[in-house]
């Protein structure tokens, strides 16, 4: 992503209701997996560090990412965190290292080598180790949203287990995520490829009121989550072995 964007991604991650959201869904699901005491965490394209702090709660975690911006702002956020400088998949400064989670969120859409990446994160994960995967759901809903986060593609449920199974994972769980707001959502995009519009509808921060309702909706799915599937939503979440 371009440096501006990072800088929006900082200045938001704390506030804005998706990732604040998506933190809860995410900590549901890492409370369902007992880590063991002290387990190794890996955080593959950590970005600005958003998760960083929520995940060493469950863990020791060491984060890797590409981009010199993000990591100064990751460092600044949480400087206990083993934080380090790489490219998937085949630039990991990793030397042979294994881990009890690794966490991929919202990652994978960014990068040509889906596949490669997948294999490499299982190069990395410890016996019995879980891949906790997140990333954007239905190619028919590509558009502004889309190309201003430099995503590749989007995923469809079929198609993401096939890439895990392939790459010699056991899918644990496969389910949809931010359903409660999925209908909004995808008018919002029908609306901007019907219009045309260069930039994604809503995609900034919403108004304190606006953002705390969306924050509560989609953060209730951390409720739902841990028990069932969820038939249908805006992204995929995935835990595999």
């Amino acid at each position: 992503m371009e440096r501006s964007a990072y800088l929006d991604m900082a200045a938001m991650e704390a506030r804005h209701w998706w990732f604040v959201g998506r933190r809860r869904i995410v900590a549901a699901l890492l409370r369902q997996l007992h880590l063991r005491p002290g387990a190794a965490i890996l955080d593959l394209g950590s970005g600005t560090g958003g998760n960083l702090a929520m995940l060493s709660r469950f863990g020791a975690v060491t984060a890797v990412e590409m981009d010199k911006t993000a990591r100064e702002f990751s460092a600044a956020r949480c400087p206990g965190v083993d934080l380090r400088a790489g490219k998937l998949p085949d630039e990991l400064p990793l030397s042979g290292q294994t881990f009890d989670l690794i966490c991929l969120f919202d990652v994978l859409e960014h990068i040509s080598e889906d596949d490669a990446t997948l294999r490499a994160v299982k190069a990395h994960l410890a016996p019995g180790g879980a891949l906790l995967l997140t990333v954007p759901a239905h190619q028919s809903l590509f558009g502004a949203h889309d190309i201003e986060h430099h995503h590749k593609r989007r995923y469809a449920r079929a198609e993401l287990r096939q890439k895990l199974v392939a790459a010699g994972f056991r899918v644990e769980r496969l389910s949809y995520m931010n359903a409660l707001l999925f209908p909004a959502a995808w008018l919002l995009r029908w609306l901007d490829r019907r219009l045309g519009r260069d930039r994604a509808t809503a995609s900034g921060l919403p108004a304190a009121p606006v953002n705390a309702a969306l924050a509560a909706l989609f953060g209730a799915e951390a409720q739902l989550l841990p028990r069932w599937n969820l038939p249908f939503g805006l992204s995929l979440l995935a835990v595999a072995r």
